[in-house]
């Protein structure tokens, strides 16, 4: 079971109140969320595996290079020259990450993230390298590009948190998009997605891009008919994606997760128990965890 932390913690953030407060009063809904969740999926998928996998870079600077736009309005306002990009997140949510990381790093939960990578691009290359099934759960459908029922890998998408999960392999896909796992990426692509700022080919959206994905079979041979005056495109469509000749050929690159992430060697078992029983009743007491991680000890440690 590969999990998409942030995509995790930020649901948890916003599905849990605030008033969710370490002694202190600091805030740790996220945390606490992200405890049950993690507490959940254990008790109703009982995987042999399971890898947190971490957004080291979540916007990595050769994606920017090739669209440059990419995340961009999601950079936070900072001033000062040469310092890196920051996500704008909600201000009570940023102090929680690294408590986040502490307590899976206690707990003896693998945690992999890689400078130069997002999460995704850490979760394509563990699907890739794994010889049984794969549970991906996220919220992000970028992640629909590795759905393969042959290899079952399948996403588990969260509707209601983590209790109820929108199982997505091919045949939901096809139903959905009309695409398997690989094609999406090239809907993706074609269609854009504003909330990772990749502007899609204008006046091609989802249900367009489908319909060309069925009559050309991929983004190359949409573009083989472009140059084709026989091909089945309207004239607005072969101006369009003409005009976004250059977009289309660095988009792929961009849209798709990395498959060839140089992970660090890491233990991916669930573990038999903390790996610092006193460091977490430490970290335990400080944050207020309580009942959250009583709760998932008892999943863990039954």
């Amino acid at each position: 079971m590969l999990l998409d932390t942030a995509s995790l913690y930020f649901r948890a953030y916003f599905g849990v109140p605030d008033s969710v407060r370490a002694p202190d009063g600091t805030p740790v809904n996220a945390v606490r969320g992200l405890l049950d969740f993690i507490g959940r999926l254990v008790r109703d998928h009982r995987p042999d595996d399971l890898v947190a996998c971490w957004d080291a870079d979540w916007r990595p600077q050769w994606r920017v290079d090739l669209i440059p736009s990419y995340k961009a309005h999601r950079v936070a306002v900072r001033t000062g020259a040469g310092v890196p990009d920051e996500e704008e997140t909600p201000d009570t949510l940023a102090p929680q990450v690294p408590v986040i990381a502490e307590v899976l790093d206690t707990l003896g939960i693998a945690r992999v993230g890689v400078a130069g990578y997002e999460a995704d691009d850490v979760i394509g290359t563990l699907t890739g390298r794994a010889a049984g099934p794969v549970d991906i759960v996220t919220g992000d459908r970028d992640l629909y590009q590795l759905v393969d029922d042959a290899r079952r890998v399948r996403v588990l998408y969260p509707l209601k948190g983590v209790g109820t999960l929108q199982v997505t392999d091919e045949a939901w896909l096809r139903e959905k998009y009309g695409v398997d796992g690989p094609g999406y990426v090239d809907l993706a692509l074609l269609r854009g997605d504003p909330s990772d700022g990749l502007p899609g080919v204008p006046g091609i959206g989802e249900k367009t891009a489908a319909k060309l994905l069925d009559a050309f079979g991929d983004l190359a041979g949409i573009m083989a008919a472009v140059d084709d005056p026989a091909a089945g495109l309207t004239p607005s469509q072969r101006k369009r994606l003409d005009e976004a000749r250059a977009y289309v050929a660095v988009a792929p690159k961009v849209v798709r997760v990395a498959g060839d992430v140089p992970l660090p060697d890491f233990d991916p078992a669930l573990p038999a128990g903390p790996r610092d029983p006193a460091a977490l009743d430490v970290l335990a007491a400080r944050w207020g965890l309580g009942g959250a991680l009583q709760r998932l000890l008892a999943v863990l440690h039954p």
